[in-house]
């Protein structure tokens, strides 16, 4: 047996110590750093950070990697205190790397330290793509989708990366400036980057956020199309009032064999809901797997769509089977019945609500409920027992009071509220309402006033007071002033909203418009609308002029003008039909006018029919010459 000594010089004893330290902690360094990392993959960010204390000492196992991971670690238990520590203790040279520096930008922006973010982005001397992403989502995630957007347009050559943040941005800001910008960069880019997933969803959802229709069409025409974004385009249409595409994109879906989830479906009862066509609700809800009907988000869709479309009792059905009735379902079907004139059934199942579950939107459903059915007592007594009334049920409030023509005691109301807060525009609509229907033009003249003195209103707050006290100086005689007051609207660009109204016949959607002769029927519309006037008149009713607020032309009379209203129309086109329906449903986009509704009322009666309008406020049940509403519309 040989033994093999090997006799080693000083120098080179020296020289494999440090060659065998050198090893042994470049292992240990990439070490930590694997075992820091595996950690964080595994969202055990407090062991990782202790293992990192563990060795904070030793400098040389504490790499520029292994800190990154420390901080992500902090990021992730946003733990401002160590993260600031890790930060305080760093090298120069560690300050200057990349890792380093866009880590801490992460960390800050996570623990909400926009400021300290800032600090470090300022100070890096070579930004890139990087730093710039880190800063944009870090606004983005801290609300301040505006900063992100004006730091995009300090990138020289911006990646997917940014565009897609700066997309991400302008949806949260939904303004119009935000989608010029999102949309001149969009159009800007290569073909080649344009087809790149990411990308086109995050335009895709700008697009649909910021309410730009055509340009979401084109993307969604373009991009592949799964449930997700069905769901998303569905939305859009469903929030700009395009129902009827709703329900077109779901004939696509079923042609894609595209695999509808419950949200598809509550898209799809909102489309119906917006018609508040009751045939087009029962044909989609046919198509309901049995299996959904136990999600209460379609329940209580649901709920809100049966009661909308005048069906209470299948809203009543669908709510009964709820296993436990959340916030969101009792206020459903206390709206409901509220909608359709049954405010005691509301007040009712109001008391019923568990009161920790009686929210805000409950509380102005009931009130509401009370309103429509002219129970000014009952509405006095829930209003009196609710805490921490805001400006939203201080104007249900109002408006009830208004409705029953309790004005004196409104304005009090007002008053009070406004000891405390700054004044709500829209209690004031609600008076001005109720003065349009007594037509007390001086009432109406002093809240108007009172309106222009508030100054804070709106376009479409401007337009509608501009029409209720239009309308309520040419009810009331005062022609001359509301001439004056529509010559004023027409020269300042404020348009009136033109009286649309559809409704089903045969399976088709008709819709008609004020004075509307785009129909083949035209002739037998007008005839039968002349058919309809004389019937009228010989059961006692006069067409009231003080519901015409324009000035009468030449070859007009008071019953031509009011019989060209949409929803006259619309009931004329069904009286026509063979055979004639004996229940009618017509949804109108504005209120119904007062005479409108005392003629239907009589109709219901001449014509043995049940007739249902949804008007911009509530649903109105005509039958044998009464209302649901009991004439509080």
């Amino acid at each position: 047996m040989f033994s093999l000594f090997v006799v080693l010089s000083r120098r080179q004893t020296k020289l494999c110590y440090f060659t065998i330290r050198r090893t042994i902690t470049s292992s240990s360094r990439s070490n930590i750093e694997l075992e820091m990392k595996n950690l964080n993959d595994k969202k055990q960010f407090t062991k990782a950070l202790d293992l990192f204390d563990k060795h904070q000492q030793n400098s040389e196992i504490l790499t520029d990697k292994v800190i990154v991971q420390a901080l992500k670690a902090c990021t992730q238990l946003t733990s401002l205190e160590r993260g600031q520590s890790i930060h305080e203790k760093l090298s120069n040279q560690s300050t200057k790397n990349m890792f380093i520096q866009t880590s801490l930008i992460h960390f800050y922006m996570q623990c909400g330290h926009v400021n300290n973010a800032q600090h470090v982005f300022d100070s890096c001397v070579n930004k890139n793509v990087v730093h710039y992403g880190a800063m944009m989502k870090g606004f983005i995630q801290n609300n301040m989708p505006e900063k992100a957007i004006e730091m995009f347009k300090d990138v020289n050559n911006p990646d997917r990366v940014l565009r897609g943040l700066l997309f991400n941005s302008c949806a949260q800001v939904r303004t119009a400036e935000a989608l010029d910008v999102g949309k001149h960069v969009w159009l800007s880019m290569p073909e080649i980057e344009r087809k790149n997933e990411h990308v086109t969803v995050s335009a895709f959802d700008m697009f649909i956020k910021c309410g730009d229709i055509s340009n979401a069409e084109r993307l969604f025409d373009r991009m592949k199309r799964i449930v997700v974004t069905y769901g998303q385009m569905m939305k859009c249409y469903n929030d700009h009032d395009m129902p009827m595409k709703t329900l077109n994109l779901y004939e696509k879906m079923k042609v894609e064999d595209v695999q509808v989830n419950p949200i598809i479906f509550v898209r799809l009862l909102d489309a119906c809901t917006k018609l508040g066509l009751e045939s087009c609700c029962r044909s989609i809800v046919k198509q309901i797997p049995a299996s959904m009907f136990l999600e209460l988000q379609l329940q209580t869709t649901l709920v809100h769509m049966w009661g909308k479309v005048s069906c209470v009792n299948e809203a009543k059905h669908v709510f009964d089977k709820i296993d436990k009735p959340d916030s969101v379902a009792y206020t459903a079907m206390i709206n409901a019945y509220g909608l359709n004139g049954m405010g005691y059934e509301a007040i009712r199942l109001y008391h019923r609500m568990p009161v920790e579950m009686r929210d805000e939107k409950a509380h102005v459903c009931v009130l509401n409920a009370c309103s429509h059915s002219g129970l000014v007592d009952e509405c006095r007594s829930i209003f009196a027992t609710i805490p921490n009334k805001n400006q939203f049920i201080y104007t249900t409030m109002v408006d009830c009071l208004s409705r029953s023509l309790f004005f004196d005691e409104a304005k009090q109301l007002i008053h009070e509220f406004e000891r405390h807060q700054p004044p709500y525009l829209p209690m004031y609509k609600a008076i001005l309402s109720g003065a349009r229907n007594r037509n007390d033009v001086s009432l109406a003249r002093e809240i108007t006033q009172r309106i222009k003195q508030l100054g804070h209103a709106v376009d479409d707050d401007l337009i509608s007071v501009s029409v209720l006290f239009g309308n309520t100086l040419a009810s009331s005689g005062e022609l001359e002033e509301a001439s004056q007051l529509r010559l004023e609207m027409s020269q300042s660009g404020i348009k009136k909203e033109v009286g649309v109204s559809w409704t089903e016949v045969n399976g088709e959607i008709m819709e008609f418009r004020v004075k509307d002769r785009r129909h083949s029927r035209t002739d037998e519309i007008y005839d039968e609308l002349d058919r309809i006037e004389k019937e009228l008149i010989e059961h006692g009713h006069k067409f009231d002029a003080s519901w015409i607020t324009r000035e009468m032309r030449t070859n007009e009379t008071v019953a031509s003008i009011l019989n060209s209203h949409s929803e006259r129309l619309a009931l004329a086109y069904h009286f026509i039909q063979r055979p004639v329906p004996s229940r009618i449903q017509i949804v109108n986009n504005l209120r119904i006018c007062g005479d409108c509704h005392g003629a239907i009322k009589l109709i219901s009666r001449i014509r043995e029919c049940e007739i249902i309008i949804r008007d911009a406020n509530r649903i109105h049940h005509f039958s044998d010459g009464k209302c649901s509403c009991n004439d509080h519309f």
